[in-house]
């Protein structure tokens, strides 16, 4: 069953649970609140008869203050309101009953059987509410009024009872309905988006990346959706990042292969001998060379980014490591004829960092340099509140624009360039490092590097 049909279907059935509960509870309590309404009113119409008669008179004259045999029932009574009035000895002066219900009444009452409010006539079972005016003690002699017995069949509460719990129970079907259909509306709008965002999903799982699409909606589902979606970007590039590394590796290492088994298979053949044959071995040791350094260039970089245990952090004084950077530079620098400038606005600044790695790291940007810039590379290193920033600038070409965003990938390289894993080497380092790093064409020229590094942070503090 689909999720939006057991959610309706749940919440169908709480509220009918709900409604059924209610009823059950509010139908017993509307007739205990009707009765005591109704008793209330019975001792009002009551005591409207008590003051039709004289309080308290001797018994032996006992006379009301009017004729009651002439009080009209609908003059002094509401609804199917009965009214007994009865002497101390318990003699009836004035009932709107029958002469046999009045007197089965009176005598249920001399036996007590209608002292818990209720008394069972012979057609119905009545409410009773009984009023006597208080004992008063004039010179020795006990004077007593009369009594008024008001009586209403339980019937007319029932079914007042009845009209009024099916009122409520209207109110609340009505309501019950409404919420229903509300809650399909909010279900809806829920399970839907999720229903989109699954088959969005499902593109993810057969790696059809390109295919995914934003699931349009607000709230928690939506901030997943776009997750969803910005997840699946990132995947289509890593997944054409490999496909171009795998592109890129097998064309660089097939080039220095074809050498290679071309001049084995010349001077196996007897194609190439004497010198020629000399300089084909020197092609085969260097092209061997050069496939070495890929090789091991590509299993370093498959190391920084995937294992752990290799990086050692250490804290790195900046200025011996820009001075380091230049001394292993210098002689690339002796033989182009390039000029060095260092600056180092603080010489107290420190990196936590793997100090060989990171050394690495520069010293692949500082080389890069060397074979670009024409007469000038300039190490700068400085510190602010947002870090430290370490600058490597040359003042040659500048990198072609179709190459820059592409410049950290793997084997992406421009001209003069050697195996293309040297810069994406550096930023693996640089980030492991807890760092960033970036490159841009200045406006006038040249290229400059700059990682960024957190504010220092000693580990005990």
């Amino acid at each position: 069953m689909k999720l939006i049909y057991r959610l309706n279907l749940s919440i169908g059935l709480l509220l009918l649970c709900i409604l059924a509960i209610t009823a059950a509870l509010i139908y017993p309590l509307l007739l205990d609140t009707l009765v005591d309404g109704e008793r209330k009113e019975m001792r009002e119409q009551g005591s409207k008869l008590m003051q039709l008669t004289v309080p308290t008179i001797p018994a032996e004259k006992l006379t009301p203050s009017i004729p009651v045999g002439n009080w009209p029932k609908d003059a002094i009574l509401t609804g199917k309101m009965e009214a007994i009035l009865i002497t101390p000895s318990k003699k009836v002066v004035y009932s709107t009953m029958s002469d046999e219900q009045a007197a089965a009444l009176v005598d249920q009452l001399k036996q007590q059987s209608a002292a818990d409010g209720f008394w069972q006539g012979a057609d119905d079972k009545y409410i009773v509410e009984t009023l006597s005016p208080p004992l008063l003690d004039q010179n020795s002699e006990v004077m007593q009024g009369i009594t008024t017995i008001m009586a209403t069949p339980l019937s007319e509460v029932r079914t007042l009872q009845f009209d009024l719990f099916q009122r409520m129970l209207v109110i609340l079907l009505i309501g019950g309905l409404l919420t229903f259909l509300m809650s399909m509306y909010i279900t809806k709008r829920l399970v839907t988006p999720l229903g989109k965002l699954r088959t969005e999903l499902k593109k993810v799982e057969n790696r059809r990346f390109s295919e995914v699409k934003v699931v349009e909606t607000k709230g928690e589902i939506g901030e997943v959706a776009r997750s969803v979606y910005v997840l699946a970007g990132e995947l289509q590039r890593f997944q054409d990042a490999q496909k171009q590394f795998f592109q890129n590796a097998s064309h660089e290492l097939k080039t220095p292969l074809m050498s290679i088994q071309g001049y084995a298979e010349g001077i196996k053949d007897g194609i190439f001998t004497g010198e020629r044959a000399d300089k084909g071995l020197d092609v085969i040791a260097n092209e061997c060379e050069r496939l070495k350094k890929i090789v091991t260039e590509m299993i370093l970089l498959a190391k920084l980014e995937s294992e752990e245990g290799i990086f050692r952090m250490e804290d790195v004084p900046v200025g011996e490591l820009i001075r380091e950077t230049a001394e292993r530079v210098k002689p690339m620098l002796v033989k182009r004829g390039l000029r060095l400038d260092i600056l180092i606005t603080d010489s107290e600044m420190v990196i936590r960092a793997d100090r060989e790695k990171l050394l690495q790291a520069l010293l692949n940007i500082a080389g890069n340099a060397t074979r670009h810039a024409r007469t000038t590379i300039r190490l700068r290193a400085s510190a602010n509140e947002q870090g430290i920033k370490l600058e490597v600038t040359d003042d040659g070409d500048g990198i072609p624009d179709e190459l820059l965003p592409r410049l950290f990938q793997r084997f992406a390289k421009g001209s003069n360039g050697e195996t293309g894993l040297g810069l994406a080497i550096s930023r693996a380092i640089v980030e492991r490092c807890r760092g960033r790093i970036a490159a841009s064409n200045g406006q006038e020229g040249g290229v400059t590097f700059v990682m960024s590094f957190p504010p220092f942070r000693h580990p005990s503090d």
